[in-house]
């Protein structure tokens, strides 16, 4: 049997929540296992539950979505975080991807792209939308001092580990930049893997706003 997705929705709104989990339970292969309405009730339902995924709300009370996302991120077994936002601050979203987020969501998203997006991001692959992800960049870089950072880092790279990079921050999924670069799967995830560890980042997320931070893409 498949294994079923595990997803924990945090979210202040128990509308948001009733309407994610509906959703949610309906689609094949994924179970909402648990709710929470804040940062500190996730953090404790993650310690009962174990989930896969995490739908985690930014605005909230007590603990927020990026408190709760950094200490999810630090668990001995780490699940991934997909913040959902109305969209209102470029700056709180880049912060929530920089602490380990894999990718973000908007509340209007189509049901059936929330479906997939959990399904994508269960299956290690980030939710990055290329157009959304360079307006934060060319918005927020100038103004952190992180682009001579990201530059240094890019250059300790190896040439083939820096196409890797690149096309991770062009949204490609290892079996496409293992096509556009001419190499098998299991070498381009071996890349991704010395990437993220040479680099000291949790995912690929990381990997695609360094590059954006270098002005590389």
């Amino acid at each position: 049997m498949a294994r079923v997705i595990r997803v924990l929705l945090v979210d202040d709104d128990a509308l948001v929540r009733a309407g994610l989990s509906m959703m949610l339970d309906g689609a094949a292969g994924i179970s909402v296992v648990a709710e929470a309405a804040d940062g500190r009730e996730a953090l404790t339902a993650a310690d009962a539950h174990s989930p896969d995924v995490v739908l985690m709300d930014l605005r909230m009370p007590r603990v927020d979505g990026i408190d709760a996302t950094r200490r999810l991120r630090a668990l001995a077994r780490p699940p991934e975080v997909i913040v959902l936002t109305t969209f209102d601050s470029d700056e709180n979203v880049l912060r929530a991807l920089r602490v380990g987020a894999s990718g973000f969501l908007l509340k209007d998203t189509p049901p059936e792209q929330i479906v997939a997006a959990v399904t994508r991001v269960a299956a290690g692959e980030p939710i990055l939308s290329p157009s959304v992800t360079r307006r934060l960049m060319e918005r927020t870089v100038a103004q952190s001092g992180a682009y001579d950072r990201a530059r240094a880092a890019l250059d300790a790279l190896t040439p083939r580990e820096r196409e890797v990079a690149l096309a991770i921050a062009r949204g490609r999924s290892n079996a496409e930049l293992a096509s556009e670069l001419a190499m098998s799967v299991t070498t381009a995830k071996a890349h991704v893997s010395s990437i993220l560890a040479k680099l000291g980042l949790d995912n690929r997320t990381q990997i695609a706003l360094l590059a954006h931070d270098a002005g590389a893409v």
